[in-house]
């Protein structure tokens, strides 16, 4: 079958419970049979597996037979905190141990362990992306960040042996700036895509499918036909 044309039939769709950094966070699985690839989920600023921009992007990965995992960075309490004072988000050692965590999780599942993983980073998810990615180089192969703050990983970008994509709505000035700064310190293969138009959301009409098909090229670039 096609990877653009995987059937609705050949997925299965489950809630999970992560075991990650001593923390157990849910999250939800999407596997297509047969699976290309893993990629995980990192949110960022707030968000939560049910993030509908991050779903959007998750079903068009699917439709090209990549799994995905959407799962939550902070505990329930945390995020309760989090809401409050905006304490955690910015926290990208915390944020980047939970995902290294996950990475480390899936490698124990029967069904995934055999998958080659990529890391999908949103807003100051994708700090923490880069930051797992250095971290276990052996088993991230590609990164992707949407209007990420890549400049928040900045101690890890120059160890980043991931083949890294950094997308950036073109009128999300401030953010654009930031992620040049972090591609210019990325020592492995890396792109930046500016989104024309796009702003730090992606809300304008068909920026968000863009975002959705360039990650989707990118993962099957450099994971289909890989294995750890």
């Amino acid at each position: 079958m096609s990877r653009s044309t995987v059937s609705r039939s050949s997925v299965i769709e489950r809630e999970v419970i992560v075991q990650s950094a001593g923390v157990v966070l849910a999250g939800s699985l999407t596997l297509p049979d047969p699976a290309a690839a893993l990629v995980l989920f990192a949110h960022g600023s707030g968000s939560s597996r049910f993030s509908r921009r991050n779903r959007a992007v998750a079903r068009v990965l699917m439709e090209g037979g990549l799994a995905t995992l959407l799962f939550d960075l902070l505990t329930t309490a945390e995020g309760r905190r989090d809401a409050l004072d905006r304490s955690l988000r910015f926290d990208i050692p915390l944020l980047g141990r939970r995902l290294i965590g996950a990475i480390d999780w899936a490698g124990c599942q029967a069904e995934l362990g055999g998958l080659p993983i990529g890391l999908f980073g949103a807003s100051t998810g994708a700090a923490a992306a880069l930051t797992a990615a250095a971290a276990r180089p052996d088993r991230v192969g590609a990164v992707v960040s949407r209007g990420g703050r890549a400049d928040l990983a900045a101690e890890a970008l120059a160890r980043v042996g991931s083949p890294t994509l950094l997308i950036v709505g073109g009128a999300d000035l401030e953010v654009l700036q930031l992620n040049r700064w972090a591609a210019a310190r990325l020592t492995a293969p890396h792109a930046l895509q500016v989104v024309p138009g796009a702003s730090h959301l992606f809300e304008e009409p068909g920026t968000l499918e863009q975002v959705a098909q360039l990650a989707r090229t990118w993962f099957l670039q450099h994971l289909a036909g890989a294995r750890p």
